[in-house]
């Protein structure tokens, strides 16, 4: 009840109107059962963005720290949150963030969408970086095939630091269908987890005009983080 309110009456008429996203490649979504959409990730708001496309509900793996917020804000966006369909993502690594793992895959079980970002995080500078093999243990643990999707100019319209989007037009690109199962039954294989993640992260750059960099865009970010600290106290 929440998410056809939020797609219909609230949030899905606004992005409509002020964003105005193209979109191509939607024949390659399936019309039914289990699929997990990869995206590269330029802006916060591409979770929200993507799914109100796709006449099927997406679900996204979102940080925990959207749910865990306390007071009258924290409950906001909580309800909001999960109103929209993200699945609270433990990144601790361990046990919790296999229990998020496992909430995902119980949905891709079930027939419904899964929205993952290979890369892990946002990009820092509008660049696609490496992939992580969170998303191949996916893929291998549901046997369900994998759509690329690619996000156009999100991160114009909503950098990272700013609290609300500009006016501007966003685009979508959905690649055709990956279908991995000559790798079933090779779950414990590291190799083919690396091998399965390159291929959808190859997938990803072949329809987009982002520069790849062979490194993982947490790395980059860390030794921003790192250089920027390193100048505030005059080091």
């Amino acid at each position: 009840m929440i998410y056809w309110l939020l797609r219909h009456w609230i949030v899905g008429p606004y992005i409509n109107r002020v964003f105005r996203p193209w979109v191509a490649g939607l024949e390659n979504l399936p019309e039914h059962g289990g699929a997990i959409i990869a995206g590269n990730h330029l802006s916060v708001i591409d979770s929200f963005l993507m799914p109100l496309v796709i006449d099927r509900r997406v679900y996204f793996l979102a940080k925990s720290d959207y749910f865990n917020g306390r007071g009258l804000k924290g409950l906001l966006m909580r309800w909001f949150f999960l109103g929209v369909g993200q699945l609270p993502m433990d990144r601790s690594g361990g046990e919790k963030s296999s229990q998020s793992l496992d909430a995902a895959l119980q949905k891709l079980q079930e027939g419904q969408l899964i929205g993952i970002y290979p890369e892990g995080t946002r990009s820092p500078d509008g660049k696609m970086y490496r992939g992580r093999t969170g998303v191949a243990r996916m893929v291998l643990d549901a046997r369900v095939p994998v759509i690329p999707c690619v996000m156009v100019d999100t991160e114009k319209i909503m950098p990272i630091g700013s609290r609300l989007p500009r006016v501007g037009r966003i685009g979508m690109i959905f690649g055709e269908p990956i279908d991995f199962s000559r790798y079933y039954n090779l779950e414990g294989d590291r190799f083919v987890l690396r091998s399965i993640t390159d291929e959808i992260m190859v997938a990803l750059n072949r329809i987009s005009d982002q520069e790849y960099v062979d490194v993982y865009a947490s790395s980059v970010k860390a030794r921003v983080e790192a250089e920027r600290a390193a100048r505030s106290t005059g080091r």
